[in-house]
């Protein structure tokens, strides 16, 4: 897993409350496209016309916010289904951090899965970095700092954010929850040679 530390990048916009796991990935695009191509599918009917043709509306549709690393969304994003593929479908489109008042709680869990850091900031505070990053797209650039747990926005006001020591570090180090087992290798080897004594017929 690519680890996470500072992501200094373009940031996108999408205001739209309650944004489901079915809008970030169409059922039948999980059952039938992998891992890899699902990023071009991400957000498909909000994002282009039934032509197939851009839809002007979509903010990551305009201009440099094509090339956002960091999505700025609402509250309740990725509510809905738990599908692990919404996550996949947003990080395919290459976003490393999405910005939020509030996430589904099951996508909140995959984002550290595969690698996405989902940040919390008050609403108020979420608000105030899109009007920003709307008004100004030739400079709409965010600075996420995960060892200092800052967001740093577009005026330099730094706003702090709450993670658990467990899933900063193995964003920070890119370790998945099997990387995270083996740094306990030695303990767990202690534990099996212990418990060999006591329960020897386990090991059979």
């Amino acid at each position: 897993m690519e680890k996470f530390t500072t992501l200094t990048a373009i940031a996108a916009y999408y205001p739209r409350a309650n944004v489901d796991t079915d809008l970030i990935i169409r059922v039948e695009r999980c059952a039938k496209v992998e891992k890899g191509g699902l990023g071009k599918y991400a957000f498909e009917m909000a994002r282009f016309l039934p032509d197939g043709s851009d839809n002007p509306e979509f903010p990551l549709n305009n201009g440099p916010f094509r090339q956002a690393r960091i999505l700025v969304g609402n509250i309740n994003f990725g509510c809905g289904s738990s599908r692990e593929m919404a996550v996949w479908a947003i990080a395919g489109m290459g976003i490393r951090c999405v910005i939020a008042p509030s996430f589904g709680e099951i996508f909140f869990g995959n984002c550290f899965q595969n690698g996405l850091l989902p940040v919390i900031l008050p609403q108020a505070t979420v608000e105030k970095i899109g009007a920003a990053l709307e008004a100004d797209p030739a400079n709409a650039k965010l600075t996420v700092d995960l060892e200092r747990q800052v967001v740093v926005a577009p005026d330099k006001s730094e706003h702090a954010f709450a993670i658990e020591p467990l899933r900063k570090k193995a964003l920070l180090e890119g370790l998945d929850e099997i990387g995270l087992t083996r740094l306990r290798e030695a303990e767990i080897a202690a534990f099996q040679q212990k418990d060999r004594l006591k329960r020897p017929w386990v090991y059979v």
